[in-house]
């Protein structure tokens, strides 16, 4: 609805001494406060992580080079297929010493045994050597272990994420040469200030899209799949796992993504346009219009709010009519041309 304000300026005669028609008029819009269901927000910035056990950063077991690599960033691979091939002969040559050893320390242990019951040698030498066979076997195992994982094979099936592997390139031990995940197994993860947290909850329904602000493409809806009990130590965020439920697309690993999620739902909420609230220094108020016509400056307290309605916890009820347009730099009690006809 547009409504015609008249108001009196500093200085100009009083209303009434005015001829008729001389009165400034102010162009506003208006529209009805109404009763409405109305769901509490918050808004967070995020991006698309891999969901555990989903996901797996590969590295050689020691120093050593890399000699094949056999993907690309993108590819897709079954679980055990081989990604990079890493030097064998290091690998090869300290299974095998570890194996000697092994035997060697089993004949040493057998020895011993022998001997200690023969009264030979004393039983600590039993002991010593029963030591020495336990570090034996445990070098063992851990030489054919390397020498397993000198061919990185993927432990799941996916899409290979990232390749940092050169042919032909030294590779330290714990260094990441190649990551893969599980693309159907995709979540976001939101950060929150921590004052922000208390109201989110698992199950709480979240609307996402591409970006980092509203109006980005729309990708869906997720669930709130677990709230962090720590605050990170780097960005002082909490984070916040949502599962997507219905996607609109694939999304894609490291994405930004901008979520809305949804904290609470009032059945009865008075709910007025976002146009309608005017901030103050020590809060809000809305200009509403009574059955004479004037625009009455009242405050209000406002709930949760959206891009485009605000809740109204007091200072208003249903069925009242407020400015919208042109509410900013209103005055009080300024006059409306024509009364408003208010529908009770």
């Amino acid at each position: 609805m547009v409504i015609a304000l008249a108001h009196c300026t500093s200085g100009e005669p009083a209303e009434s001494d005015k001829p008729e028609g001389s009165q400034a008029v102010v162009a506003a819009s208006t529209s009805r406060a109404t009763v409405e269901p109305f769901t509490r927000v918050i808004s967070a910035i995020g991006s698309v992580v891999a969901r555990p056990g989903r996901y797996a950063a590969l590295s050689a077991p020691a120093p050593t080079r890399v000699m094949r690599v056999y993907v690309t960033p993108g590819q897709r691979v079954a679980a055990g297929a081989l990604l990079v091939q890493l030097e064998q002969s290091q690998f090869a040559a300290e299974a095998s010493a570890a194996q000697a050893g092994l035997s060697a320390a089993e004949r040493s242990y057998e020895r011993a045994e022998r001997l200690a019951r023969e009264g030979i040698v004393p039983r600590k030498d039993v002991e010593q050597a029963a030591t020495e066979l336990g570090a034996a076997r445990s070098a063992a195992v851990t030489a054919r272990r390397a020498q397993q994982l000198s061919l990185l094979r993927a432990p799941l099936a996916g899409v290979v994420t990232r390749v940092s592997a050169v042919m032909g390139a030294a590779a330290d031990a714990g260094q990441t040469l190649v990551e893969i995940a599980d693309p159907s197994a995709f979540d976001v993860e939101l950060s929150l200030a921590p004052t922000e947290v208390a109201d989110v909850h698992p199950g709480a329904r979240v609307t996402l899209s591409a970006g980092e602000k509203t109006g980005g493409e729309s990708l869906g809806t997720g669930t709130v799949s677990s709230v962090s009990a720590a605050v990170d130590s780097a960005s002082r965020a909490v984070s916040v796992r949502v599962v997507p439920t219905t996607p609109r697309r694939s999304l894609r690993l490291g994405e930004s993504v901008y979520g809305v999620i949804a904290i609470g739902t009032r059945p009865n909420a008075v709910v007025v346009p976002a146009d309608a609230i005017v901030p103050e220094e020590d809060g809000y108020r809305v200009f509403v219009v009574d059955k004479r016509g004037t625009a009455i400056a009242r405050p209000v307290t406002i709930g949760g709010r959206t891009e485009t309605k605000v809740e109204i916890l007091s200072g208003l009820t249903g069925g009242e009519t407020v400015v919208t347009k042109g509410a900013f730099g209103m005055e009080d009690s300024a006059k409306v041309a024509r009364p408003v006809p208010v529908t009770p």
